[in-house]
């Protein structure tokens, strides 16, 4: 425990670091001095320590690295924001914020609960319900219909829908060890996927989808069913391509981008283009030219990363995230309940898929659907379900840590 502390901390000593370094840079870029942006650098760096200190003086026994890790991810988009659009920072900085509060709370509640009991069909009914009033009125932004403005402020419903997906997940396959959820989740899986799919919301789909096989496959065991629902899938997404006008024309750009440069594959050859124009090394940051990347501060803020940081370092964020991966796997792994393991094991699931998904389409590894890079792009919603999920991770942490406290005191051992 203290050496993983002593690590925590020294990363956090990095983060910071590297968030004012960055910053200054930014500040002293026009020759002159930006006084805001040095201002927003301090911010920043204020944020994640005091984030970090009241989390680990409220919750001793959380993972510390897991949320240092967190923290540097989001470092590494509040710079970049910082350097494509200020504005666009200053709000991302705020979210931040409330997303810390957010991710304590979780863990409040987490620590507490069971497994939800009866209030997992509630968030089923207002899960569905969040994504069929997108369907009915939200805006269509990028092609997908799943933004609500009220207000001047715009969220995304699906991701709420999301944190409350794995919260329903982890409690029907933990219900009975081995056995196959009831037909309710599964018509209410279907359902969710359905109306994401009517919606032109193809990352969203997948997220919920492949989340849902793999957990399933996790919660039962049963590999032949797993594959017949991976059997499934993939007939849906062919279905998909003849019958919804917008996952046919994503699957024709992906396979040539450049056939459609001047119009709809403009961003991928753009974004392409970027990470190969920074190299290995980067152009450096303030020296490349991102602002001709499309939605540069949310899909392509990984190919704008790139081409000012150099491709090594996006292979670093990349390991980071598969770092991230690790940790809570192991919190899984050490969980004293199987609910608070397929909680951990959702939540990490849907972030993997998520950062594979659209790291996968900008780098044309799969055609592009338009969600979030964790963490990292803008978007108050994204970020606050994203710091939720790790508020759930590290709540089953701090479990496990009071659960092993207990054992070494009772023992007769002395706790570090």
């Amino acid at each position: 425990m203290v050496l993983e502390r002593k690590g925590a901390g020294a990363l956090l000593v990095f983060t910071v670091l590297f968030a004012a370094t960055a910053c200054a840079l930014l500040a002293f870029r026009q020759g002159g001095f930006d006084a805001g942006v040095a201002g927003y650098g301090l911010g920043v760096c204020a944020l994640v320590i005091l984030a970090y200190t009241l989390a680990g003086a409220v919750f001793r026994h959380i993972d510390r690295i897991t949320l240092v890790l967190c923290f540097f991810l989001a470092c590494v988009g509040l710079v970049m924001l910082a350097r494509l659009d200020m504005d666009a920072a200053l709000k991302q900085l705020a979210w931040l914020g409330i997303g810390c509060l957010v991710m304590f709370l979780t863990v409040v509640i987490i620590k507490r609960a069971r497994n939800f009991g009866w209030i997992n069909y509630l968030l089923m009914g207002l899960s569905f319900g969040l994504l069929v009033f997108a369907y009915l009125f939200a805006d269509y932004v990028g092609g997908a219909k799943n933004w609500i403005t009220v207000g001047g402020l715009r969220f995304q419903p699906s991701e709420a829908s999301k944190v409350f997906f794995i919260i329903i997940s982890a409690y029907f396959f933990s219900r009975r060890r081995g056995k196959i959820p009831s037909a309710l989740y599964a018509v209410y899986t279907a359902a969710c996927v359905g109306v994401l799919v009517l919606s032109n919301d193809l990352g969203g789909a997948l997220l919920f989808a492949g989340t849902f096989l793999i957990t399933f496959f996790a919660g039962t065991g049963k590999k032949l069913l797993a594959l017949a629902g991976i059997g499934v899938a993939a007939g849906g997404i062919v279905a998909s391509y003849y019958l919804v006008p917008h996952v046919k024309t994503r699957v024709q750009i992906w396979q040539d981008p450049w056939k459609y440069y001047n119009d709809k594959g403009y961003q991928i050859v753009q974004g392409l283009m970027a990470i190969a124009a920074g190299g290995m090394l980067g152009a450096g940051l303030g020296l490349g030219s991102p602002d001709v990347i499309p939605v540069n501060t949310s899909d392509f803020i990984f190919a704008a990363i790139c081409e000012e940081f150099g491709l090594i370092f996006g292979i670093i964020l990349i390991l980071l995230y598969l770092v991230f991966i690790i940790r809570g796997m192991i919190i899984a792994r050490d969980a004293g309940s199987r609910f608070d393991a397929l909680l951990v094991f959702g939540a990490m699931c849907m972030l993997t898929l998520q950062s594979f998904i659209i790291i996968g389409g900008v780098i044309k590894l799969i055609p592009l659907t338009g969600i979030t890079l964790p963490f990292i792009s803008s978007g108050g919603s994204s970020l606050i379900a994203c710091l939720c999920l790790v508020g759930m991770i590290e709540g089953v942490a701090a479990k496990n840590g009071e659960r092993d406290e207990m054992k070494i005191r009772q023992a007769g051992g002395v706790v570090l």
